[in-house]
């Protein structure tokens, strides 16, 4: 790997993080940000808790996907199994981030999925937010868990734990990261006036956006 990619890759894994945590969506030591190498079974992860105010590109632990870290320093996150699952399934997802913001994890809580109130839910994520099956952290179990939930979108709920969003920028996956939040609070907060509406079927005409642009799903 070229140095001049491998620092690039490393600054997004540094820039990812530290804008989930400016947007709130994860505290110190929570959550984790990782980016596939291209042509190699290697990601790069963020260390187990994170300090995402002062994270600089050395924090970041390289890592082949059997778990075997190439790098010296910090250890890699103990979820990098969940991030590993997604990429031997999807190629085209090259970024993933696992976040624990509030009023999704609240939702996940109690296992409430979003539905479709939204049209950019559709244009991002690939329709509604589902919630996977319980799966313990740190272990393969919860990736298969997420796999499955996922279906042809790119974010879930993860039972009782946070969320789950894939992208195929580290741009788009912080976006996704940040929509999940946002609807989780827009779904939640339509209880507390009324019903939400939701629009599925309306919105379902901008999936061949989401096809083009976002999806990472295997076609």
């Amino acid at each position: 790997m070229k140095p001049d990619l491998k620092d690039r890759l490393r600054m997004d894994v540094v820039n990812g993080a530290k804008a989930i945590f400016h947007k709130g969506l994860v505290d110190i030591g929570e959550g984790n940000v990782s980016i596939r190498i291209p042509e190699e079974e290697e990601l790069f992860i963020t260390p187990t808790f994170s300090q995402y105010e002062t994270m600089t590109e050395d924090d970041v632990v390289h890592l082949k996907f059997d778990g075997t870290q190439l790098s010296k320093g910090r250890r890699a996150s103990t979820e990098y199994r969940l991030h590993v699952a997604i990429y031997k399934a999807r190629p085209k997802a090259r970024c993933v981030i696992h976040t624990h913001s509030p009023y999704a994890t609240m939702l996940s809580v109690v296992r409430k999925k979003i539905p479709v109130v939204l049209e950019e839910m559709v244009v991002f994520l690939g329709g509604a937010v589902n919630i996977s099956e319980f799966g313990r952290a740190h272990t393969y179990d919860i990736g298969e868990r997420a796999l499955k939930a996922l279906g042809t979108t790119n974010a879930i709920l993860l039972a009782n734990h946070g969320v789950l969003v894939c992208g195929r920028t580290m741009e788009h996956a912080v976006k996704m990261a940040e929509l999940v939040e946002k609807m989780a609070m827009i779904y939640w907060g339509s209880f507390q006036i009324g019903e939400p509406v939701i629009i599925s079927e309306e919105a379902s005409r901008l999936k061949e956006d989401f096809d083009s642009n976002f999806a990472t799903y295997g076609r």
